[in-house]
């Protein structure tokens, strides 16, 4: 199984790297996790101009076959039993290459969210969105965990 987040902008703070560190070793014994960051763009031209560069930059990183899952503020909420409900779901139909893209500060250009197979919503909130690929990394962690029937979850 092939985990990507796809991810705009860079982690800046020592404590976000550290905790995205953790998930990664501790998600290595379920999966190939990975992180791919892409240069946010500066909205002194429009937020729509630089929605659409970073757009550009996200899809180079869609494999064909890809299961593509955005992170948007008007997706699916789902428990994390459910989330991995979805994610075990998708493992036994073959679907074993997924990506989660998290925008940046800007959200997301519709080209982005058009790929998507699957809108998640993790709270009608804002979050940083570097904040959030923690967040992400947890909940991925965590819905393995529960696949397996592993202590963690509770």
């Amino acid at each position: 199984m092939n985990i990507t987040l796809i991810c705009v902008g860079k982690i800046k703070e020592d404590f976000f790297r550290d905790a995205l560190s953790e998930y990664s070793k501790r998600l290595s014994g379920y999966c190939n996790f990975s992180i791919m960051e892409v240069d946010d763009e500066p909205d002194t031209a429009g937020i729509q101009t630089a929605l659409k560069k970073e757009a550009e930059r996200i899809l180079k990183h869609i494999r064909n076959g890809m299961y593509v899952i955005t992170l948007e503020i008007k997706g699916k909420k789902l428990s994390s039993e459910g989330f991995s409900e979805k994610l075990s779901e998708l493992f036994v139909s073959g679907k074993s290459d997924v990506a989660f893209i998290i925008g940046g500060s800007n959200g997301l250009d519709f080209s982005v969210s058009e790929k998507s197979d699957f809108a998640l919503s993790f709270s009608d909130m804002t979050f940083p969105h570097q904040f959030m690929r923690v967040i992400l990394s947890e909940q991925i962690y965590r819905a393995f965990k529960i696949m397996r029937r592993e202590p963690y979850h509770k």
